[in-house]
C-alpha cells in the first residue's frame, strides 16, 4: 500500500522559509509505527509542494486549528479523486464531527494503538468514521525513519517527546483533552535509543514542561549526559526551585528554555495557575536560569480580561529590564475546546469562526478593555520595539554566552514582525472594520517610525 502523510500549510501564498521551521514529528511517528511492507511519503506542504494526483492508496492529514481550513479542503480534493482519507491532530481531535465532513475516517487523540487499526480496515474496505483509544500505552520503542531529513531545518534540530498529558487545567489551553491529565512517560532507554539512532547531535523536547516529573526528569537527565548532545526544550518556571535539577540541566547539554510566563499583570498573575506569582520573585527566576548558562526564551499572552493598553509598554519595560534574549509575543487565542472558548462564545465575544485567524497573533475575539484593532496592534508594537537594532543590542552584552542563538532569534523575529506589520490592514480590514474607512487602515506610520500612540488614535 502507497501511504500518502500530510502535514498542510494555513496559506499557501504565504509559506515559511524552510531554514526557519521547526521540524514535526508526528508524521514521522506514524511512518515509523507503519509496517514495513508499505510506502510512506511525508509532505510538510509548508516546505513541500503537494501533487494532489499523487499515486498513493492512503491520505493521512494531520492538523491544527490554523490550518484546518486548508486540510479540509485538500482531504476534499483528495476524496474526489478516489482516495480514502484519514484525519488527526490537534483540531479533529477537538471537533471530530467537524472533520469527518471532509474525510472518511477520523483519529481522535493520539495515534499509538490505533494506526495498526486503520490500516487492517482500510485493507478489508471497513474504514470506521471515528478511532479512538485513550491513554494508550508507550512503553513500545518506535523506531523514526527519515531523521536526517530534519536537518535541513532551524539550526539542523532534530524533534523529540517524552512525556504526555498534562495535570492543569488552564482556560486558553486543550493539552488535557487530547492527552489527558495523568502524565505518561516514555521509557528513559527509548528517548537514549531515539537520539542514539537520530545520528543527530541538536535536538528540541516539545513536552509542554520537560521538568514537569522532577524525578524522571533527573533519570532522563543523568542517561543522556555521556551522549554529549546539545538540547532546548519547555518548562515551567518552577525549574528554579531545584538547584540540582537545573545542574543536571546544564550538564545533560540543556543550552535554551522556553518559558511560558504569559503575562506581567500582577492581577492576571494571580488568577493564573504559575508556581511563581510575584513579579519581583520572577525577576529572580530568570536571573537565576541564565547563571547557569541557560539561554531564557519567554512566551508572552496579549488580550486577557484585565489587560488594559497599558499592559504593552509594561511587557516591553519588563523585557528590557530583565535582559531577555527573546520573547514569543501572541494575542489570546480562544481555540475550541477550551474553557476561553466557551465563555467568549457564550458572551457573544467572537468575531470569527474562521480557523485560519485562530493563528496566536491575529484577534479573533471583542476585548474587554480595548478595542480589537488596539490589541492586534499594540501586540505589534512591541514586538517591534523588542526587535529594534538598539534594543537587540543594548541586550546582547547579557546574553554574550548565546550570542549565535540572541542574533539569530531576534534576526528572525524581526523578519516576522515586519510580515506582520504588512498584513495589518487586511486584517483590520476583515474582522474588525470601522465607519471611517480611514481608521485604522491609512498609513499614520511607517515601519520605521512605529510610534506606540499611532495605534490608538480614536474615531472622530
Amino acid at each position: 500500500m502507497k501511504i500518502l502523510l500530510v502535514s498542510p500549510c494555513r496559506d499557501i501564498n504565504d509559506r515559511k522559509p524552510k531554514s526557519v521551521m521547526i521540524p514535526q514529528l508526528a508524521m514521522h511517528l506514524i511512518a515509523g509505527l507503519t509496517p514495513p511492507e508499505h510506502k510512506v511519503k511525508i509532505i510538510e506542504e509548508e516546505i513541500d509542494d503537494i501533487n494532489i494526483e499523487e499515486d498513493c492508496d492512503l491520505v493521512g492529514i494531520s492538523c491544527m486549528t490554523a490550518n484546518a481550513p486548508r486540510a479540509y479542503h485538500l482531504a476534499r480534493e483528495f476524496k474526489k479523486r478516489g482516495k480514502k482519507v484519514v484525519m488527526g491532530g490537534v483540531h479533529p481531535t477537538i471537533l471530530p464531527d467537524e472533520a469527518i465532513q471532509s474525510c472518511d475516517s477520523v483519529v481522535i487523540g493520539e495515534v499509538e494503538g490505533v494506526w495498526e487499526q486503520v490500516l487492517e480496515d482500510y485493507k478489508y474496505d471497513r474504514l470506521q468514521k471515528f478511532y479512538h483509544k485513550p491513554h494508550p500505552s508507550l512503553e513500545t520503542y518506535v523506531r523514526i525513519p527519515h531523521r536526517k531529513d530534519t536537518r535541513k531545518r532551524l539550526f539542523n534540530i532534530i524533534p523529540i517527546m517524552t512525556t504526555r498529558g498534562c495535570p492543569y487545567n488552564c482556560d486558553f489551553c486543550c493539552v488535557h483533552d487530547i492527552y489527558g491529565r495523568r502524565v505518561r512517560h516514555i521509557p528513559v532507554q527509548n528517548v537514549v535509543q531515539d537520539i542514539i539512532d537520530s545520528g543527530g547531535k541538536f535536538f528540541i523536547f516539545l513536552d509542554d514542561n520537560i521538568i514537569g516529573d522532577p524525578r524522571y526528569a533527573k533519570e532522563l537527565f543523568g542517561a543522556i549526559k555521556p551522549l554529549h548532545i546539545k538540547w532546548v526544550g519547555q518548562a515551567s518556571i518552577s525549574f528554579v526551585k531545584d538547584t540540582e535539577l537545573m545542574k543536571m540541566a546544564r550538564e545533560s547539554g540543556c543550552r535554551g528554555l522556553f518559558f511560558g510566563l504569559e503575562s506581567v499583570s500582577k492581577s492576571q498573575l494571580q488568577k493564573m495557575r504559575k508556581s511563581i506569582k510575584d513579579i519581583e520573585k520572577l525577576e529572580e527566576a530568570i536571573k537565576k536560569v541564565k547563571s547557569f548558562g541557560i539561554f531564557f526564551h519567554t512566551s508572552m499572552i496579549f488580550g486577557f480580561d484585565d489587560d488594559t493598553k497599558d499592559i504593552f509598554p509594561e511587557t516591553l519595560e519588563f523585557i528590557h529590564r530583565n535582559k531577555i534574549s527573546s520573547a514569543t509575543l501572541n494575542v489570546l487565542t480562544p481555540y475550541p475546546g477550551t474553557g476561553t472558548y466557551q465563555k467568549f462564545k457564550n458572551d457573544g465575544r467572537l468575531l470569527t469562526h474562521d480557523w485560519k485567524h485562530y493563528n496566536h497573533k491575529t484577534v479573533v475575539f471583542k476585548p474587554k478593555n480595548m478595542t480589537p484593532f488596539e490589541l492586534q496592534a499594540g501586540r505589534l508594537w512591541v514586538f517591534h520595539e523588542m526587535t529594534k537594532f538598539s534594543s537587540v543590542m543594548s541586550r546582547t552584552p547579557y546574553n554574550l554566552d548565546h550570542l549565535l542563538g540572541h542574533l539569530a532569534l531576534n534576526i528572525g523575529h524581526r523578519k516576522v514582525c515586519q510580515r506582520d506589520y504588512m498584513d495589518l490592514p487586511k486584517i483590520a480590514a476583515q474582522l474588525f472594520p470601522t465607519p471611517d474607512a480611514r481608521v485604522p487602515y491609512r498609513k499614520y506610520f511607517s515601519l520605521s517610525n512605529f510610534r506606540f500612540t499611532d495605534f490608538f488614535l480614536r474615531n472622530e
